[in-house]
């Protein structure tokens, strides 16, 4: 599952910064707005519980003035109210207690429920009292269970608030028998039973809109600050084909100073190793070459015939491993310009020689032109040539591109090389030829040479068996060095 998660969290920095930015505002936006609503909520509930309070006393009140007056007073005093209008409850006595449709249950209706309730038998010393909540358009009343809304307008107005509609609370507890209270009022208090979703279409908009100038403002942010990365990455890229590439302009906030300057000095510590590996490399061939010299002359005086030839086969042998180690340096020690490159014209005069000599060297296929070191280019295509010559005697070059590179193949019509061995050719003195002789064998530095040239392009050298037989060597190229080279 993590493998998962993390193949899909974005590549790029400036993609895992916007992901990280919208992260925190969301869980900063979910947490702030769960306390401000549990506040809110915290506030609302100490509203409905004082004044379900206030109200209870004001119910008893208006009990406790029902029950003092005469059973015969009662309907007339209620009769009078009624024509009257405007008071804040409804209050009727009836023979039986009204059946009321009660709503959802909540937390706030529990909280009224148990403050009239337990406030009305403390009172009014009874030993239940009924505490119901009905919708206006459910709402009974009298003995006859009529509807509220059938009522004339002024008996009942009390209990509508259009167009709110709130729940109306119901009061009804028994006097004696066949005699029962029956009050009904609205409670005083805004949104009271109110249901509203967490997050309603308001809160989302907000929401959306602080989202989009985060992304904004996360976007040029990112951009801004990853800039001196990319020209960077860019440098970093350029340096490993071009040793003398210009410095990085040390500048912007400290962290990249710091980056650049590092890297500065990496280069010039690289740079100074590569010529001191050289210096070190002539001074070596130099001072070989006197003794080895001296000592092909001191084989020439030894007497038995046998011994000599063996001197003579290593001496030259040591020779060739010096000169092949000085031209592996040389020939991987590129300082030229990247320029537009047509491998024809490159390779003409070489092909020309060996094509007089009775090779065959074919080119195959349309060139088009490439971005490259030309002479680094004919180098390592020249080591790819004579190696194919060599083992297969006959080299078929051929070329084709996608969005993203060009391929350079070239392929002999030799055995091929064992797939377990295809690393192994690319090491220094290694050939798979069993011959030692120079002129057989070779100093097996070639393919070495051509894959450290194909690197310092940007590229790589692939081996593969050619299905028809003889092995084909891919010199693969990147497009993007054009891209690189221009905006250097």
């Amino acid at each position: 599952m993590s493998a998962n998660w993390r193949y899909r969290l974005p590549r790029s920095l400036r993609g895992r910064f916007v992901l990280l930015m919208l992260g925190g505002v969301l869980l900063a936006q979910l947490i702030s707005y769960g306390v401000w609503t549990s506040q809110v909520r915290a506030s609302h509930l100490e509203l409905v519980d004082r004044v379900s309070r206030n109200l209870t006393y004001s119910i008893a009140s208006t009990a406790r003035f029902f029950i003092s007056l005469p059973i015969e007073y009662r309907h007339l005093v209620l009769d009078q109210l009624r024509k009257m209008g405007g008071t804040r409850f409804f209050v009727s006595i009836n023979d039986h207690r009204i059946p009321v449709q009660d709503i959802d249950d909540s937390q706030e209706k529990h909280l009224v429920v148990d403050n009239v309730a337990g406030i009305m038998r403390q009172e009014m010393n009874v030993e239940r009292v009924w505490v119901q909540f009905s919708e206006p358009t459910t709402l009974r009343v009298l003995n006859s269970e009529t509807l509220a809304l059938d009522l004339p307008p002024r008996w009942a107005q009390s209990l509508f608030l259009d167009p709110l509609s709130p729940p109306v609370m119901v009061v009804q507890m028994q006097l004696e028998k066949d005699t029962w209270l029956y009050i009904a009022t609205l409670l005083p208090v805004p949104g009271f039973l109110q249901k509203g979703s967490w997050l309603d279409a308001d809160k989302l908009v907000f929401l959306a809109l602080m989202l989009i100038v985060v992304i904004t403002m996360s976007l040029v942010g990112i951009r801004w600050m990853t800039r001196p990365l990319a020209e960077i990455a860019r440098a970093a890229e350029d340096f490993g084909r071009d040793i003398d590439h210009p410095p990085l302009l040390e500048q912007g906030p400290s962290e990249v100073i710091a980056t650049a300057r590092a890297f500065n000095h990496m280069q010039e510590r690289i740079r100074r190793y590569l010529a001191e590996r050289e210096r070190l490399f002539s001074a070596i061939s130099h001072d070989l070459k006197t003794p080895i010299t001296r000592l092909r002359l001191r084989a020439e005086l030894l007497d038995d015939d046998l011994q000599r030839e063996r001197f003579s086969k290593d001496l030259e042998e040591l020779d060739l491993m010096v000169k092949g180690a000085l031209q592996y340096v040389k020939d991987t020690d590129i300082h030229e310009n990247t320029e537009t490159v047509h491998v024809p014209d490159l390779l003409d005069s070489l092909l020309t020689d060996l094509q007089q000599q009775g090779r065959e060297v074919r080119l195959l296929g349309d060139f088009e032109p490439l971005q490259a070191k030309p002479l680094a280019l004919k180098r390592c295509l020249t080591n790819l040539i004579d190696n194919a010559l060599f083992y297969g005697g006959s080299a078929d070059i051929s070329m084709c591109s996608t969005d993203l590179q060009w391929l350079v193949q070239v392929r002999d019509h030799g055995p091929g090389i064992p797939e377990e061995q295809m690393d192994l050719v690319f090491e220094p003195y290694v050939r798979l030829e069993p011959s030692r002789n120079r002129h057989t064998g070779g100093s097996g530095l070639g393919l070495g040479i051509a894959r450290s040239l194909a690197r310092a392009h940007g590229g790589d050298l692939m081996l593969r068996n050619h299905r028809e037989g003889g092995l084909e060597v891919t010199l693969i190229l990147p497009r993007i060095l054009s891209v690189d080279i221009a905006g250097a």
